[in-house]
């Protein structure tokens, strides 16, 4: 596995604590693993959008959330603004906000699917947020986690897996590798230790590789399972399920007017589109 590119500087993903600077102003992205999200933590996402930005929140191809036009002091949002975003529920875990990029099959565990990886995503999560070290991993670092369908199984990754059955999954090490078959109930402490390995191959200095991709170092090679090879589209819109809707976002923009419309339960997809739905809070 030869480097693709030459790195000379860290990687500038925006997040609360590190907006872009915009002509338009600060922008800032929040990550949502796995996309769950409810209609009332994004209206009070959509307040803090209007009374300090153009009023708008912005869905991305990974899933997460970003808003534009902020005020831009000293290289920062003013605390004020940072105040307001944390109040919504969506800045959890400050230390690592630019590093929980966890893309996960959308509709895992609504409908479809082998099976339902929202309490590995919980999991995952957590792991990635208890280790100090994996704070420093580069923003654009990525996990996806597809359940078995083929909906993520063409986006290139950092390290992820593909469900083989309702409690067997094949890793996934960088875009073309595979790793070994593992237990499900393993998968997301599997997951954080080869994120542990690559922090500790990568380096530190300016040319420090951002994607497992880059490294020098090819991982052991296996055999991809057939099971994992697997692909499909995206749902069309409209209903999935009984009680599971695909919403178009027209541009991948929520305003206020199609907010309020929408069911309290919520995931965003890599499709810049809503999956709406009348399920609780996702099992742990």
């Amino acid at each position: 596995m030869a480097p693709v590119t030459q790195r000379t500087r860290g990687d500038l993903c925006p997040g609360v604590f590190r907006p872009w600077p915009a002509d338009d102003g600060a922008v800032v992205r929040l990550r949502i693993p796995g996309g769950h999200l409810t209609r009332t933590t994004l209206l009070a996402l959509l307040d803090v959008a209007e009374t300090y930005g153009h009023g708008q929140v912005h869905l991305t191809k990974r899933a997460n959330l970003q808003l534009r036009a902020l005020p831009l002091v000293d290289e920062g949002v003013p605390p004020e603004v940072v105040e307001a975003i944390r109040a919504t529920g969506l800045l959890p875990h400050p230390d690592h906000e630019l590093v929980r990029n966890v893309l996960v099959s959308p509709l895992t565990g609504l409908h479809g699917g082998r099976a339902d990886l929202r309490p590995v995503t919980a999991e995952l999560d957590e792991r990635i947020c208890a280790t100090p070290s994996l704070a420093k991993l580069p923003g654009r670092f990525l996990f996806l986690l597809d359940d078995g369908r083929g909906d993520l199984t063409s986006r290139t990754c950092d390290l992820g897996l593909v469900a083989l059955s309702s409690d067997e999954v094949q890793l996934r090490i960088g875009s073309s590798h595979w790793g070994p078959v593992v237990p499900l109930h393993e998968a997301a402490a599997r997951l954080t230790g080869l994120a542990r390995a690559f922090q500790q191959l990568r380096g530190s200095d300016a040319d420090a590789a951002w994607h497992v991709d880059e490294l020098p170092v090819a991982p052991e090679p296996h055999d991809a399972d057939p099971r994992a090879l697997v692909r499909s589209e995206p749902p069309a819109y409209g209903e999935v399920a009984p009680g599971v809707a695909h919403v178009e976002v027209e541009g991948g923009v929520l305003e206020r007017r199609l907010s309020l419309t929408l069911s309290e339960h919520l995931v965003v997809t890599p499709w810049k589109s809503l999956i709406a739905h009348h399920q609780a809070t996702p099992p742990t």
